[in-house]
């Protein structure tokens, strides 16, 4: 494990960050990019990111040094040759992750592993044409990656177990905790969040306002309410996720998009990185009150409904295999900070109260949203 070399394809932010995770790690990492700059720039880069650390207290001097200098900026991806994992954090385009991996895999011993960090292509597809296909895994990081301990796993049907393995092991020895995963769109993480984002926006479309349904969720425990994690993350982020996974999904309406998201990227209040979203630059203040009977709107009602979208959409995904209640817990929980994970929600809710929410709103729902809260197989136990 100590003699592995670690390559990263990809010098963004998401890239830059990996390179930094393993070689923080005690890993020499070579990388390289498509665009010089973005090459040229990269140690300067890093070497910010950890003098931040150190100004904080968090890291020496004398790591950040060391860190830095088992970082080696590469020109071309047959640079990478010789690596045990090579990982890509491109454009989430196929043929482009087809045509990196294509030149980086001729330089690679027959046991290295090939990483995409997609979480929205199918493995299969971009392993297709590889010599070895079965050593191509996604190991999915989270941004920002030396921050999140979060690191998603999947393999594709062909994949190899001693492929799964490697990457695992080096993903845990570079600290971080890896939870096992379907090979489904969204993987765990941005597939079950988007009940958090979509419930949001239709509130809002019903009439409640950003920062009551924000302040609601504030209030019961978890750290950034759904709007302020879109205007975080930028509404034109998360309109093409959204996007992606509809179609994924075939359009089914667990994941419609909501024409108040599409309004809000239109409007040009991407969130912070345009200076005004759906809330920033203001706070969410306090809940709304709750009022007698949980009158529709109030936070309990906003939480409980947010909620019960949560466990139905981690019950479905449960359902088609390949993942435990217990991972996906893991995986929200870290992966968005979220106070407790979907069933941690469940067990505190009990499924019948889940079972009553969702055929309310089923019963309300618009015709273009029919079928959007019909209950996952885990909710018919009590």
């Amino acid at each position: 494990m100590e003699t592995a070399q670690i390559a990263v394809a990809g010098l963004g932010t998401m890239g830059l960050g990996i390179a930094q995770v393993f070689a923080a790690a005690g890993f020499p990492v070579a990388a390289t990019d498509a665009h010089a700059p973005a090459r040229d720039s990269a140690p300067a880069r890093m070497a910010a990111a950890l003098d931040a650390r150190v100004a904080a207290g968090k890291l020496s001097p004398e790591a950040r040094d060391a860190t830095l200098a088992r970082l080696r900026i590469v020109a071309v991806p047959e640079d990478l040759a010789g690596s045990t994992l090579a990982i890509e954090a491109i454009v989430e385009d196929m043929a482009a992750k087809r045509a990196l991996f294509a030149r980086i895999e001729p330089g690679l011993a027959a046991d290295a592993v090939l990483a995409t960090n997609t979480s929205s292509l199918p493995l299969a597809g971009v392993a297709e044409g590889l010599a070895r296909p079965g050593r191509l895994i996604a190991l999915h990081f989270f941004n920002p990656a030396p921050a999140m301990k979060l690191v998603e796993l999947a393999g594709h049907a062909g994949s190899d177990p001693s492929a799964l393995a490697l990457g695992r092991a080096l993903a845990e020895a570079a600290g971080k905790t890896v939870i096992a995963c379907p090979d489904r769109p969204g993987f765990i993480v941005n597939r079950c969040a988007r009940p958090f984002y979509g419930e949001a926006l239709a509130l809002l479309e019903e009439g409640r306002t950003a920062a009551a349904v924000d302040a609601a969720m504030v209030a019961a425990g978890y750290r950034l309410g759904p709007f302020s994690l879109i205007d975080l993350v930028g509404a034109d982020v998360n309109l093409a996720a959204t996007e992606g996974l509809s179609a994924a999904m075939g359009g089914h309406p667990r994941y419609h998009v909501f024409a108040a998201l599409r309004a809000q990227v239109a409007s040009g209040a991407l969130g912070r990185k345009a200076g005004r979203g759906f809330v920033f630059p203001a706070a969410p203040g306090p809940a709304p009150e709750d009022a007698p009977g949980d009158a529709p709107g109030d936070a309990a009602a906003i939480v409980r409904r947010i909620e019960a979208a949560l466990i139905n959409e981690a019950g479905w995904l449960l359902a088609e295999g390949g993942v435990t209640a217990e991972g996906i817990d893991t995986a929200m929980r870290l992966g968005l900070n979220f106070p407790h994970g979907p069933f941690e929600a469940l067990a505190r809710h009990g499924a019948p109260a889940i079972r009553s929410t969702l055929a309310e709103l089923e019963a309300r729902a618009p015709a273009h949203l029919a079928g959007r809260y019909r209950p996952a197989p885990v909710l018919a136990r009590d």
